[in-house]
């Protein structure tokens, strides 16, 4: 029995209950799928999204509607916004995760002992996976998709906001999953909005072996202390970049613009600018090139007389992820003081470093302890589609289970196989 209590005149509870059971069966079929029918599902589950991408844009604009109403910011706006385009890429990455090679039944390591034992370490999916995110609707199909290619059945809580978004994507792909004859319960959604579900599914423990928050510090804090269920987090994305004395200044440029505002609102995007004081010799101009892009400045002393346009950095802006068009910018003594300050500051999440000095990059990138590293690279390349992964579930800012973006073949575990001839341990 589940070590929920249950009223049986409880409603809610007995939906829970059910999708549990039933995302729980279709795991045990999942598991055993081969990759000839997860991969048809997921390009039956593109060529869906595709063919009702008008259903999804009008789905979509009444969540936008209701979202304006409520005066959201823009840059959750532009979280929550479809487009044809954006519609697209949910297609492309799911025949993208399709082309990737099966995860499941990966032999990890094999041996032998020296009684003859062979034993193997193989891959084998978590089971029945719990997502919860906030706004962005593509998750829903990103999810989906990785979750099928794992062998993973999947429950699905996205946020009141991108409520009708979410059904119309699901609706593509439970119609996928039912065109390569797989149980339409592998994929399925919450069936309210009621904040008191979600307090439900983490205590499902008999039916969901993992719970993966993607959103805001909030929902995270309150999944990581309600949870019964192992929790894989995904938390703030205070992330840096580190213009060095030896960059080169065009490249500086380029990259620090994209790296803060190509999208504002994603978590690999820019959250401070760390400028190695000889370097302000050619900062005036990445300063000119964010502030024309509508980008607010806010720094250091130091920053604020090399541009009387930006404003005072409090102290708790190096700790803050604006996830808008605000930029925190600091002056420090070479790559050693870099380190430090993002060691006090940092989430763990993703850093990058712009220089031509190879000493000092291999230092940047041997002694930041963050989950993604980039040299001569934007930020906003935090991501498992641009990973080769096809699609990701978010950026893992922990060490266990899984560790920077989360693909599909994250979201597995293993078994030990051994084989003998009639040994028996003395």
């Amino acid at each position: 029995m589940t070590a929920l209590k249950k009223d049986t005149g409880d409603a809610l509870m007995d939906e829970m209950l059910a999708l549990g059971r039933a995302a729980k069966a279709a795991s045990l079929k999942l598991a055993q799928a081969p990759r000839e029918k997860k991969d048809l599902a997921l390009k039956a589950m593109a060529a869906e999204i595709r063919a009702q991408a008008p259903k999804i844009l009008a789905a979509n604009e009444r969540d936008m509607a209701a979202a304006r109403a409520r005066g959201l910011g823009a840059a959750l706006l532009d979280r929550l916004l479809l487009d044809e385009k954006r519609v697209d890429g949910m297609a492309q990455g799911l025949e993208e995760v399709a082309q990737l090679p099966d995860p499941v039944g990966r032999s990890l390591g094999a041996w032998e002992r020296p009684n003859g034992l062979r034993i193997e370490r193989v891959a084998v999916p978590l089971g029945v996976i719990g997502i919860i995110y906030e706004s962005r609707p593509n998750v829903t199909a990103d999810a989906a998709g990785l979750c099928l290619k794992s062998g993973n059945a999947a429950i699905l809580r996205g946020g009141s906001e991108s409520a009708h978004s979410a059904a119309a994507i699901l609706d593509c792909l439970q119609e996928g999953l039912c065109a390569a004859g797989l149980p339409k319960a592998a994929v399925q959604r919450l069936p309210t909005t009621d904040r008191a579900a979600v307090g439900i599914m983490l205590g499902l423990v008999e039916y969901i072996d993992l719970i993966i928050p993607r959103g805001g510090k909030g929902l995270i804090e309150r999944v990581a202390s309600e949870s019964r269920i192992p929790v894989l987090k995904h938390l703030d994305g205070i992330c840096h970049t580190y213009v060095d004395r030896a960059a080169d200044p065009e490249m500086a440029r380029k990259v620090v613009l994209n790296a803060k505002m190509r999208r504002t609102g994603i978590c690999g995007a820019t959250e401070t600018l760390l400028i190695d004081r000889p370097a302000l010799a050619f900062t005036k101009p990445i300063l000119d090139d964010l502030i024309k892009a509508g980008c607010e400045i806010r720094g250091d002393a130091e920053i604020q007389a090399l541009d009387k346009r930006v404003s005072a950095a409090s102290p708790e802006d190096w700790d803050t992820e604006y996830l808008d068009a605000i930029l925190s910018v600091k002056v420090v003594d070479g790559v050693g003081e870099a380190i430090e300050h993002i060691a006090r500051h940092s989430s763990h999440h993703t850093e990058a470093i712009i220089t031509a000095d190879e000493t000092a990059a291999r230092r940047f990138l041997s002694e930041i302890d963050s989950g993604i590293l980039l040299w001569n690279a934007s930020t906003q390349f935090a991501d498992g589609g641009e990973f080769g992964m096809g699609a990701e579930i978010g950026i893992s800012t922990g060490k266990l289970h899984a560790r920077g973006p989360v693909g599909a073949e994250q979201l597995t575990s293993y078994k030990y196989i051994v084989r003998g001839n009639g040994q028996v341990r003395p």
